[in-house]
């Protein structure tokens, strides 16, 4: 097998790590900057458990360096995606898989998924199409990622917690290309099953992601702060309630209730969210992936989510504000 980390970041650089000790996968790594030149001359350095280990996966910094794969797994930001499905070309023959290690709302969202959406772009994530005219959604394999991890130095990698990459075809189907994904990532020490409803684990996801997210970059809240703060916490299961009624609208099942997501929120403890760390960095937040997507989603059914639809306004003002769109 022939797998590729376009994005190899923490959460890819976790996966390529364990990927590569196991030696029968084929692994390549692009990256660029100082990153790049410290996992090409030291190998990349995993912190987990307790433990550090050393892989040494194949480290290019271009799509034409790695050349065609059998897996792509994009571990990129939503809003990076239309620059960087021009650069993966390269990366794609007849028979390659895309899978989305990408947190929000996909641009395979409504492919495969039978009712009057089927086909559907979602514009806030694929403008225009953009994103699926060189990612066909035909090539894409649901991925939710539960691991946190961070790059703490050029070519180290922290994995604080989780172990679990969720596979799913976006029409439910049991594939045998995403039978064989799991079977590497549990063989490398992950857990990888295979759901037929990925959608419903995107959602329950995704529903803490459209409210802390946007409250902590307004607020500067960490997570502990965010869930044990009743203003804010009032906030965030408002939110949390209307995007469930949009999921729900779209045949999402919730296996738990809102009180119970934020009760699970609440273990993380003082965490901060990735948007805020995007915005005290300067860096570009994930605004129209985790919450304008929920919003145009919201329009699609008919669902007012004033809530959301408030919050969106002040954190895309925010996020202008701090130069971070």
């Amino acid at each position: 097998m022939k797998l590729c980390i376009f994005g190899a970041g923490a959460i890819g650089g976790l996966m390529a790590a364990k990927l590569a000790l196991r030696g029968d996968t084929e692994v390549t790594v692009i990256a660029r900057g100082p990153h790049l030149a410290a996992m090409q001359k030291d190998g990349l350095r995993l912190l987990s458990e307790g433990q550090e280990i050393t892989a040494r996966p194949r480290c290019v910094g271009s799509a034409e360096d790695a050349g065609v794969q059998d897996y792509v797994v994009v571990t990129l930001k939503a809003h990076s995606l239309p620059g960087a499905a021009v650069q993966m070309q390269p990366l794609l023959g007849p028979d390659t898989t895309v899978v989305s290690a990408v947190n929000g709302v996909p641009w395979w969202y409504f492919h495969g998924l039978a009712g009057p959406h089927e086909g559907r772009t979602v514009e806030s994530v694929d403008p225009g199409g953009a994103v699926s005219r060189l990612l066909p959604p035909s090539r894409s394999l649901g991925c939710i990622v539960y691991p946190a991890a961070e790059v703490i130095a050029p070519g180290v990698i922290e994995h604080t917690y989780g172990d679990r990459f969720s596979l799913g075809e976006p029409d439910g189907s049991r594939s045998a290309r995403a039978q064989r994904l799991s079977e590497a990532l549990i063989a490398a020490g992950f857990k990888a099953p295979v759901r037929p409803r990925i959608r419903d684990e995107l959602w329950v996801k995704l529903w803490g992601n459209l409210a802390f997210n946007p409250i902590s970059a307004l607020t500067t809240a960490t997570l502990d702060v965010l869930v044990n703060d009743d203003e804010q916490r009032g906030v965030a299961r408002a939110m949390m309630l209307e995007g469930q009624r949009v999921a729900e609208a779209l045949g999402i099942r919730f296996a738990i209730d809102v009180d119970k997501r934020i009760a699970g929120a609440a273990e993380v403890g003082a965490h901060k969210t990735s948007m805020l760390q995007d915005l005290e960095r300067g860096r570009p937040m994930e605004v129209e992936a985790l919450l304008g997507a929920v919003v145009e989603l919201a329009d699609l059914v008919g669902e007012t989510a004033p809530t959301c639809r408030t919050v969106l306004a002040l954190v895309r003002a925010r996020a202008r504000a701090a130069g971070c769109l």
